[in-house]
């Protein structure tokens, strides 16, 4: 990968940190502490807060992407963020309040994400994307595994260094050196100048559509990432029932997501290290379906911690499998003009999908028991699997 994108990395690789931890920091702070209000529901609203804007702005954030610098808006966002969490001991010391700050966050963040995965393929040779991607997802998942491990502590050990604002200070100055190393990229992209800017939101999410509907290859990558997001969404309800399975304590179902990450993070390395030449050409997002449906399918039999464990391991190897080559290809297929939408568009729609799975897995196991839904979660992977291959098969194993 190129050396500009490592610096794009360094500047991304604490974010995903921060962001896990911040909520839990701000649902246990104690100037939002509120003795009639659970913290589960404190936390639900916070999460609520994090995802509407996703689904209402993820695509018209994709259509400002690609009108504008995407290096400006990335390291601006960056600049805003960082001024919302400096501006919160300034604030009232209201439950509300603070809401509506995790709200403007988001919304902040929902222009940050498609300029991010937009600016990828101006920083990295075609060639080049499959591992750069793999680098990514690496360091993006290993930066997830550490923000829920030590998000929270190391906010709560920040007050000792910089007092009662240390957990602002901390998180403003992170948004901030990303904001800077950003800056710093030299991204080569053609951008509109004032005149030739003309602002049709609607036009443009039309243009999109049809991009989407003509290139299947695009759209057809969208769904598998869809569904891929759509079946961690529903382990994440399911992780409690599925850690006590094999010996765990509920409230210690995130060994299970930490060792899904490690899988990811090992898919992803070997997809991008020296072996990933050998995967060209290979039929990966089936390989990866087929593998998680394994996982699911077999993981209610497997009663033992050591067992559960390396099912999780090798759950996010098959996701690796299916999210990397995925992501690659809509970048490779996806023309610079059309890059903002499509990602605005991919991150509309998945956080929409998300929805359905977070909503119905506890009900469905509660009624028909983690045994029965693993499985049907594990029928439903293998036949969404092969349907998005067979459709594609002739020309997805030469686009990755």
């Amino acid at each position: 990968a190129d050396k500009v994108f490592l610096v794009l990395l360094i500047s991304l690789v604490a974010q995903p940190a921060y962001q896990e931890g911040l909520p839990a920091w701000l649902v246990n702070s104690q100037a939002m502490q509120n003795a009639e209000s659970p913290n589960a529901l404190l936390n639900s609203l916070i999460m609520v807060a994090n995802t509407l804007p996703a689904v209402l702005l993820g695509s018209a954030a994709g259509i400002f992407v690609d009108r504008f610098d995407k290096r400006q808006i990335m390291w601006i966002t960056n600049v805003l963020r960082e001024l919302l969490v400096i501006a919160i001991p300034l604030l009232p010391k209201q439950f509300t309040v603070l809401l509506v700050v995790a709200f403007l966050e988001s919304i902040l963040t929902q222009f940050f994400a498609p300029a991010e995965q937009a600016a990828i393929p101006l920083l990295v040779s075609r060639q080049g994307l499959m591992s750069a991607n793999a680098l990514f997802t690496t360091t993006m998942m290993g930066s997830l595994i550490v923000g829920f491990a030590i998000g929270e502590p190391l906010l709560t050990l920040s007050k000792t260094f910089g007092g009662s604002f240390g957990p602002e200070i901390a998180v403003g100055a992170l948004y901030l050196s990303s904001a800077i190393a950003i800056y710093l990229i030299p991204v080569r992209e053609k951008v509109m100048d004032g005149s030739q800017v003309d602002l049709n939101p609607w036009s443009d999410f039309k243009a999109g559509l049809r991009y989407l509907k003509k290139d299947r290859l695009v759209s057809n990558a969208m769904v598998q990432l869809t569904i891929l997001y759509s079946v961690f969404a529903a382990l994440t309800v399911l992780a409690i029932n599925m850690a006590e399975e094999i010996g765990l304590k509920g409230t210690q179902f995130g060994f299970l997501l930490a060792a899904a990450g490690v899988g990811m993070v090992l898919g992803a390395a070997l997809l991008g290290g020296t072996w990933g030449a050998g995967f060209q050409h290979k039929p990966l997002p089936l390989i990866g379906f087929l593998s998680m449906a394994f996982v699911l399918g077999v993981f209610t039999y497997a009663n033992r911690l050591w067992l559960g464990l390396a099912l999780s391991v090798f759950l996010g190897v098959g996701a690796a499998f299916v999210g990397v080559p995925m992501q690659t290809l809509i970048q490779r297929q996806t023309p610079e003009s059309m890059r903002g939408k499509v990602f605005g568009f991919q991150n509309n729609v998945v956080n929409i999908a998300l929805t359905l799975p977070l909503a119905i897995a506890g009900p469905l196991t509660v009624q028909f028991g983690l045994q029965v839904v693993l499985v049907g979660m594990s029928l439903l992977v293998s036949l969404v699997g092969i349907w998005a291959w067979y459709n594609t098969r002739n020309v997805l194993q030469d686009a990755i």
